[in-house]
């Protein structure tokens, strides 16, 4: 049998890792698990509370709108214009989405058929390359590191596509790299979608985890983005409710529809008393990203100061849950996923190799700052052993 839509999709690298990870697990070792960024911080409670009132009302078991309800289309609007000055109508500019990956992933399948061209950065969150692909695309990858201009190689890679892209997918803070932009880059970038004809997909879902006095910017806070293109932002990170699937796409009322309409045939939307709680959230909730990033970065500090005086050298994220981390020289020659494996084996911790982000990833390996720091110091005191022996 041929399965012809996942035909194309390579074997998941993160996979060997869940894999060793788990037989480590059975044979009675303590692995910390610093791979897969899922958060462990728990949702607030006034939250969970609200989830609770609104689950007994059997008003709320029924259907509910795919494109969201209208108080949490507001909701959102509304932190957007507190926290980044930008106005969204809430009727014709926001969609509520399942989370961001299916907002994305959706939303692709409006904008490109078989025959067209996205670009996308690698190394690279897996959906952003395989959304395209998956609607029949073609993809170019435009290489993204912390030391290089990316504006200007995305220029390049567009100069040399035919047919001409017909949208280029960003998402800064970014993941797995934690590259960071200002707002100037999107201004070059909105200059540049509506020089080329080009639609913008701004993957916002680190937008509330932030160290160190940085304060990403919005893509939509640049006169004229509306014009080309939406962004996606969600409650998984910021507000730790991962599990619950709470996102937007925001901006481009043409591109919004079009989601809207495809979501309509698709799904009925979130459960409804899901969305009433992410109002609270939303509407209740502006103080909660700060005590989040607070957490996050006690734990940056924790890894990436041990592993300093280990000898394994650094540079600090200014955003994202999550650090880069290029391979110490001497075992840069395994590559990613081998040197994965030797962290289970003799560190006794788990990391995502870089590969699963794309072939220039493989020369690091990415920590989530998913456990404690009590639990980060003790993946570090294994990781300066396996340093020490070797």
């Amino acid at each position: 049998m041929e399965f012809r839509r996942i035909q194309n999709l390579p074997p998941y690298v993160f996979a060997q890792v869940n894999q060793l990870t788990a037989a480590a697990r059975r044979s009675g070792e303590d692995i910390v698990d610093l791979g897969f960024g899922n958060p462990d911080i728990p949702t607030p409670e006034n939250v969970v509370e609200k989830l609770v009132e609104a689950a007994k009302n059997p008003r709320n078991h029924r259907y509910s709108a795919s494109r969201g309800v209208p108080n949490l289309r507001k909701a959102i609007a509304d932190r957007y214009q507190r926290r980044f000055g930008v106005d969204l109508d809430p009727e014709t500019e926001v969609v509520n989405s399942i989370g961001a990956k299916e907002g994305l992933s959706h939303l692709i399948w409006t904008l490109v058929q078989p025959g067209d061209v996205a670009l996308v950065p690698e190394p690279s969150y897996p959906i952003h390359i395989y959304a395209p692909i998956l609607a029949g695309a073609e993809v170019h990858r435009v290489p993204l590191s912390l030391d290089a201009d990316f504006f200007g190689r995305m220029q390049e890679v567009f100069a040399e596509c035919w047919p001409r892209p017909r949208v280029i997918i960003t998402s800064f803070p970014h993941n797995p790299t934690t590259a960071c932009v200002e707002l100037d880059f999107f201004e070059k970038l909105v200059d540049f979608a509506r020089e080329n004809q080009v639609m913008l997909v701004h993957d916002f879902a680190y937008a509330d985890i932030l160290y160190d006095d940085y304060r990403p910017p919005s893509l939509l806070q640049v006169p004229g983005a509306k014009e080309v293109g939406v962004e996606l932002y969600t409650l998984s990170k910021g507000h730790s409710m991962a599990g619950w699937r709470v996102g937007f796409v925001v901006g481009n009322p043409e591109m919004v529809a079009a989601l809207a309409k495809i979501k309509s045939y698709l799904d009925y939307g979130t459960f409804q008393p899901i969305q009433i709680a992410s109002i609270i959230a939303l509407n209740e909730g502006d103080q909660q990203p700060e005590k989040v990033s607070a957490i996050y970065k006690r734990r940056r500090d924790t890894l990436i100061d041990g592993l300093d005086r280990a000898g394994w050298h650094i540079d600090k994220p200014r955003g994202t849950m999550f650090v880069w981390a290029a391979i110490p020289k001497r075992f840069a020659e395994m590559g990613s996923l081998e040197f994965s494996k030797l962290l289970i084996k003799n560190a006794k911790v788990a990391v995502s190799p870089g590969i699963g982000f794309g072939p220039s990833g493989d020369g690091f390996v990415r920590f989530a700052l998913v456990e404690n720091e009590h639990r980060i110091a003790q993946a570090v005191r294994g990781i300066r052993r396996l340093l020490e022996k070797t």
